[in-house]
């Protein structure tokens, strides 16, 4: 990706977001511009206003952590969005190294790892990479995202099966703002790790063949994905309304796990439980190595 073209239309689209009176600021006659001027940004910022015009034009290379985090109060960035930035002037650095990244054709869990997710058994537990690729599961997961395993290629892959599998509109009963996470997530990830192939090709499929994800890949919203709850209906169980929790794991730089659980004595709890021993029944006992690491003898350590 083009790192200056990332900061200016990323900067362009906070600045716009930003009202005048948000900030204090008069609203003035013959505001030409959506939210505020340059140079009411520079003033709020403590700059001046060329050398915010500079960093706006994406020459963002060398700007101190003072800079950037004035320049974040002064856009009223949220904690993902200041943290976004962080990234675009890391990335612009020349100096930068890219992050190390996993491949999700050879990446398999350790042992470990594989226990602590099949220790869960009350609901879907699952590691993903930024890019959304589902990378391990426990059964209660595999089942839950079962659709997403039928598309073709592999490994699942959140991100595509939310915009080009129909099935997605009626697994997400609010697909709208679920296809607004998504992107959020694959933003936020794109600015992590700028040199990452993978995500390109996987940005570049979607945007050619589903236009809501252009529109929403414009709008250059990012997003802390941590804690919520969310509603889903499945095709098995009917609809569920399910907590979340999300953690990065130390042991393995940019992978996550995600774990959902529904309010004990719910009506989604019920259906959960049918669910498991849908998988039970439909998977067996351990099923969350994915069909190609069930079929590899061995694999390299990740990267």
């Amino acid at each position: 990706m083009n790192n200056r073209a990332e900061v200016r239309e990323f900067l362009t689209s906070r600045r716009a977001r930003v009202t005048p009176e948000q900030v204090g600021l008069p609203e003035g006659a013959n505001r030409r511009v959506a939210g505020l001027r340059r140079s009411e940004v520079a003033t709020l910022a403590g700059v001046s206003v060329e050398y915010y015009t500079k960093l706006e034009r994406g020459a963002i290379s060398g700007a101190s952590p003072q800079i950037l985090d004035a320049l974040a109060k002064a856009l009223r960035l949220d904690d993902a969005e200041r943290a976004h930035l962080f990234d675009l002037a890391h990335a612009a650095s020349p100096v930068a190294r890219p992050p190390r990244r996993r491949n999700p054709k050879w990446w398999t869990p350790h042992p470990s790892l594989q226990w602590v997710l099949d220790a869960v058994t009350a609901g879907p537990a699952f590691v993903r990479n930024g890019r959304m690729d589902i990378l391990a599961t426990n059964t209660l997961a595999r089942a839950f995202y079962k659709d997403s395993f039928d598309m073709p290629g592999q490994p699942p892959n959140i991100a595509r099966f939310t915009f080009l599998d129909e099935r997605a509109r009626g697994f997400y009963p609010d697909w709208d703002m679920f296809a607004e996470v998504t992107v959020a997530i694959l933003r936020t990830e794109a600015g992590r790790d700028p040199h990452n192939k993978e995500l390109h090709d996987l940005i570049g499929e979607l945007s050619t063949r589903n236009a809501e994800f252009r529109r929403l890949w414009g709008s250059h919203n990012v997003r802390h994905h941590g804690t919520g709850f969310k509603t889903f209906h499945h095709a098995i169980v009917g609809e569920l309304t399910l907590a979340y929790e999300g953690m990065e794991m130390e042991s393995e730089p940019g992978l996550s796990i995600t774990i959902y659980a529904a309010e004990p004595g719910s009506d989604s709890a019920e259906r959960l439980q049918l669910l498991a021993s849908w998988a039970a029944s439909e998977y067996g006992r351990n099923t969350a190595r994915l069909p190609e690491q069930e079929n590899s003898q061995s694999a390299p350590p990740p990267r």
